[in-house]
């Protein structure tokens, strides 16, 4: 039976003044970290809905996490082969 695995990410949302700051942390079972950061404005036309700023800072640092994740995988390719590596996406 093959194993479950779980991986854990802490997001933490900062908002100050119509901008919204979110970072993403992951440790990896090997103990690396990789952050990944996003962030959103509001357009000063725009209401003051809260949720969407989180929403849309969050988005971008999951997929600014997720792109630094792809780096740290093809450095570890390239130690273990002794070969550049690239990740596709």
């Amino acid at each position: 039976m093959p194993a479950t695995k779980q991986w854990s990410i802490t997001v933490d949302i900062d908002e100050e003044e119509g901008m919204t700051l979110a970072q993403a942390s992951l440790r990896t079972p090997s103990g690396q970290d990789v952050t990944g950061v996003g962030k959103a404005n509001r357009n000063p036309l725009d209401p003051d809905v809260a949720e969407i700023g989180d929403e849309l800072a969050v988005a971008r640092a999951l997929s600014n996490l997720a792109e630094r994740l792809r780096h740290t995988t093809e450095r570890d390719i390239s130690s273990v082969t002794g070969q550049p590596s690239h990740v596709h996406r």
